[in-house]
């Protein structure tokens, strides 16, 4: 069967991380070891029961059975509207600027397909969720990536980007907070990145995964918060991570009715949208009260407070990053990514993602996800210390 081959858009493909890393904890698992996985962002624990007693009702609905609209029911985008009326005072048609997705990873990749052709010049941060890269490239866009760096707090350095470059840009992916490195951006930084997309003719496209996540008095912005950015723009939610809704598969574009249109037609074609029950499900946590909201925090701050400071024991100065679920270690000087990651999970059991696999810019770095209560995330310290795992400015260390 030599002569079946696939499509040169996945020989170009590198191996997706995770689909690695799951290869890698299968072979972990059979060698006995207990494995403490921080590697995916995939919330531990159920979706809130509100959440769950209405998908219930709405699978015994017999309505629910049958193909969904393609473009959502009514109620849903409704929901998602008034969500973002209350969350950013943001006016949106749920009619034509609001669209369900079959979760946010699907959204970005096939808004690639419908908006790139090949050879267009596509702005991709480095590091960044691995979408925001292999869905252009799929496409077969000339990725230009834009090096994010410690010492600018990992923003965007817009004035970096060679003029001519930006001349020839279609598209420009982004994502505040941000997975992996759980950087923030100020509303200065949303105000001029509109400006730079509109001066040069660039969409916008904006990940807002992590839009609840936010500690310590942080209020993430949202691109269509800023003037003129609907003319542009669309931004990407889901259900995932506040909601513990990761294996629902339920997210959902807005913005520009056009983009948002665009991509419609573009799912018409491949998928017959979400199941209706979900979408009821959906409403109803988009409906919850503030109170879940601050529950929710008040556990990722705690686990992020005691990570930080467990790690601190073992060398590492690591600044409390103000949103997300992760944390962005540096590897000891000298060891990288992937050796780093696979050290400790062969030493130690436990499980992190190596920075290299969200782009070039990552190496040096592994993601760490607050997936796991304090008693798992003390337990992987005592084993990071117990196999002298550590970091020292001078060298590494592992054991």
């Amino acid at each position: 069967m030599d002569w079946i081959s696939p499509a040169e858009r996945l020989q170009a493909l590198p191996p997706y991380v995770f689909a690695r890393l799951d290869e890698l904890k299968a072979r972990a698992r059979e060698q006995g070891l207990d494995l403490i996985d921080l590697g995916m962002g995939n919330p531990d624990g159920s979706a809130p029961e509100p959440v769950i007693e209405a998908a219930i009702a709405a699978l015994k609905n017999p309505a629910n059975h049958g193909y969904p609209p393609f473009e959502g029911t009514a109620s849903f985008r409704r929901a998602i509207t008034n969500w973002y009326k209350r969350r950013y005072e943001v006016e949106l048609d749920p009619d034509s600027e609001a669209l369900p997705l079959l979760g946010s990873k699907e959204g970005l990749t096939h808004l690639a397909l419908a908006y790139i052709n090949p050879g267009d010049v596509i702005l991709v941060p480095t590091p960044a969720y691995p979408p925001h890269f292999r869905g252009p490239a799929i496409a077969g866009g000339k990725v230009h990536s834009l090096i994010l760096k410690p010492e600018n707090d990992w923003v965007i350095d817009l004035a970096a980007i060679p003029d001519e470059v930006a001349q020839q840009a279609k598209i420009l992916y982004f994502n505040y907070p941000s997975n992996p490195t759980a950087a923030t951006a100020p509303r200065e930084f949303f105000e001029e990145i509109v400006a730079f997309a509109r001066k040069y003719e660039i969409l916008l496209v904006h990940d807002l995964c992590y839009a609840e996540l936010a500690f310590d008095g942080y209020q993430p912005t949202s691109l269509l918060e800023i003037p003129g950015a609907k003319d542009i723009g669309v931004e990407f939610h889901t259900m995932s991570k506040t909601y513990n809704m990761a294996g629902w598969r339920v997210g959902f574009v807005v913005g520009n009715r056009r983009i948002v249109q665009g991509l419609r037609t573009l799912k018409t074609n491949l998928d017959y949208g979400l199941f209706a029950a979900l979408q009821c499900a959906a409403e109803t946590a988009l409906q919850l009260p503030d109170s879940y909201l601050q529950q929710v925090q008040q556990r990722y701050r705690t686990r992020r407070d005691f990570l930080i400071d467990g790690l601190a024991q073992l060398g590492w100065s690591i600044p409390k990053p103000k949103a997300t679920m992760y944390v962005w270690v540096p590897t000891p000087p000298g060891v990288g990514s992937t050796d780093f990651a696979l050290s400790v999970l062969q030493q130690t059991g436990v499980v992190v993602t190596p920075g290299n696999a969200f782009g070039v810019a990552g190496e040096g770095y592994v993601r760490v996800s607050l997936i796991a209560e304090c008693d798992r995330l003390g337990e992987a310290l005592k084993r990071l210390k117990q196999a002298n795992i550590r970091y020292q400015a001078e060298a590494g260390v592992l054991g």
